[in-house]
């Protein structure tokens, strides 16, 4: 809409400069027409003066008076008419090539008439013109203004987002350190994790093997150890008399290692045990079994 009226400004322009040269163009012609007018006269009366002194050099002295010079409209189209003395007569005729210049005037008279009315009808336009494109311009610094503050508030936002920006770029570069940080620590966790596992592995390996051992020398020793049937001093035979652990077995005097028979209460019909006497204060139970042998204390049941 802006460019439109400034199109319409620059074409009014053009028009009012147009029409001012057309003006002047007119102007020029109408002094023009007059300059070869008063051309036209200025040789015809040269003529008249150059022609009146050969008469007055040439012509005899006598009693003829002087020629009489008279503008003689009435005999054709001549303009002037010398009277010699002799009774003849010198007409100087106006060029029927010279124009008329009369009607020219009138039509450029006509015409800058109308070029007045135009000049007036268009200033009066150009002032409505003016006064709309005022209004436009008014308006069009509102907006502009309006536009600016927007700018301005765009510009702070950007700015706001680029130091935003710059803020998340250097927390990404912190994170990203400590994602490393972290990385190298995870892998060096693993590694030793892993040499853990290893070291645990192996020491299970050796327990293992360890108990092997254990297991082949206690069922060596199990073969081997005699078998010892215990009857507590003091005490008749029956169910009263029979031992249910090692430690009784160790309270009845008993000090030897070897296998033992024992009837818990649970379990009343008996079995062979191997009883330890000599570690930690003696009366320790070892429990045979078909699978394995498990090491109990007496003291906590």
């Amino acid at each position: 809409m802006v460019n439109d009226r400034w199109k319409i400004m620059n074409s009014v322009s053009e028009l009012e400069d147009g029409q001012q040269h057309k003006s002047q163009r007119m102007s020029c012609s109408y002094l023009l027409c007059t300059i070869l007018l008063f051309v036209a006269v200025l040789l015809a009366v040269t003529v008249t003066g150059i022609i009146l002194l050969m008469n007055h050099y040439q012509a005899p002295g006598g009693p003829d008076g002087p020629p009489l010079i008279s503008t003689n409209q009435d005999e054709g189209n001549a303009l002037v008419t010398i009277e010699r003395g002799d009774g003849s007569r010198i007409n100087i005729f106006i060029d029927p090539n010279c124009p008329d210049y009369n009607n020219n005037f009138l039509r450029l008279e006509g015409v800058q008439t109308s070029l007045l009315h135009s000049l007036t009808d268009h200033d009066t336009d150009l002032k409505s013109v003016k006064g709309q494109d005022r209004a436009l311009l008014v308006k069009l610094a509102e907006e502009v203004a309006k536009l600016s503050a927007h700018a301005s508030q765009l510009k702070m936002e950007y700015n706001a987002l680029r130091q935003g920006q710059s803020n998340i770029g250097q927390e990404l570069s912190t994170l990203q350190t400590e994602q490393g940080r972290l990385i190298q620590l995870l892998s060096e966790s693993q590694i030793n994790m892993v040499k853990v596992v290893n070291s645990v592995s192996d020491a299970l390996s050796s327990m293992q093997k360890e108990t092997g051992n254990i297991k082949s020398r206690l069922k060596a020793d199990l073969q081997r150890a005699p078998v010892h049937s215990v009857r507590p001093k003091g005490c008749a035979g029956g169910e009263g008399s029979r031992p249910r652990d090692c430690s009784d077995i160790y309270a009845s005097g008993q000090r030897e290692d070897g296998i033992y028979s024992v009837f818990p209460t649970h379990y009343p019909e008996g079995f062979q045990v191997f009883c330890d006497m000599t570690t930690d204060g003696g009366g320790w139970t070892v429990s045979r079994t078909l699978s394995s042998i498990i090491h109990y204390d007496d003291s906590s049941e």
